[in-house]
Parts: structure tokens; C-alpha cells; sequence
């Protein structure tokens, strides 16, 4: 008689609720707003959950002034350092008498 071993893994209701489901793709479908790149939303249903997709504008559509601007926003802005000279006539000498000696 050969005695045979199962291992048996004990699923339940506790078990599933330590981790996240493993799966490429989720088993309903979630409402997500969609935003195209002229500002019109949309509900729709997508299979991950996310709130928001906004999609992207495609730069090559729009005018060549408006085009120049956006491209002109995406660069780094140049910092501008600001030098103050003060010009001062301030006298530390005429406020000894006010400093009190211990």
C-alpha cells in the first residue's frame, strides 16, 4: 500500500482579502472621467480603477502662434537674480550709549 500526500491549500474569505487579485485584467469594468484636450469630459467605463484620464494635446494640430507658446511654456523658466546696492549712512557708534554694560 503506497501512501500518497496532498497538500492542500486552505482558501476562505480571510485569505483573499490579504493581498490584491493577481490579474492582468479586472474582472468589471469602473467609471472614469475622461478629459480631452479641449476640456470635454466624459464618463466612461474602464477596466482599471482610476478617477481621472486626461488625455494629451497634439501640438502639431494647433495654429503656428499657439504652438510657438505652448513650446515656449515647456521650457525651463530662467531664474532672474535680483541685486539690491543700499547705499547706507547708518552709524553703530551713535547707539552706544543706549547698550547697557553688566
Amino acid at each position: 500500500m503506497s501512501t500518497t500526500f496532498y497538500q492542500i491549500r486552505g482558501l476562505s474569505c480571510w485569505t483573499a482579502s490579504i493581498t490584491r487579485p493577481h490579474r492582468l485584467t479586472y474582472a468589471r469594468l469602473y467609471p472614469t472621467l475622461l478629459v480631452q484636450p479641449d476640456g470635454s469630459t466624459y464618463t466612461i467605463r474602464y477596466p482599471e480603477p482610476r478617477k481621472i484620464i486626461k488625455l494629451p494635446l497634439n501640438v502639431w494640430t494647433l495654429s503656428e502662434d499657439d504652438r510657438k507658446a505652448r513650446l515656449e511654456k515647456r521650457k525651463p523658466k530662467t531664474k532672474v537674480v535680483i541685486e539690491e546696492d543700499l547705499e547706507d549712512s547708518f552709524d553703530s557708534k551713535k547707539y552706544l550709549k543706549y547698550l547697557k554694560k553688566k
